[in-house]
């Protein structure tokens, strides 16, 4: 069994408006990741991914390219705690906090 990250990525740029939260749902679910991915007031897009290592790296990498409308600035990843997926499998977006 190869070992699970769990990480929050705060994606700034022109994020918002664009498809990004789809985008990243999207590729999360290919990559059978777990987790869920919102919009912040303060225009960036905030995401917390869990799931083996290589697939998380993947979906890093796939948000700092984005979907092709956006433009993006910075990807801050950050290890989180699992303990904000409890009770949560599969990955979804969340209204905007």
């Amino acid at each position: 069994m190869s070992a699970r990250r769990v990480v929050r990525m705060i994606v700034k740029g022109r994020v918002q408006g664009v498809g990004f939260r789809a985008f990243v749902e999207d590729e999360a679910n290919l990559l059978a990741l777990d987790g869920w991915v919102r919009n912040r007031r303060d225009g960036t897009v905030e995401a917390l991914v869990a799931g083996p290592v290589s697939e998380v790296e993947a979906l890093i990498a796939a948000a700092r390219r984005g979907p092709p409308a956006s433009r993006v600035e910075a990807v801050n990843v950050e290890n989180a705690d699992a303990i904000e997926l409890l009770g949560r499998s599969g990955f979804g977006t969340l209204p905007t906090a």
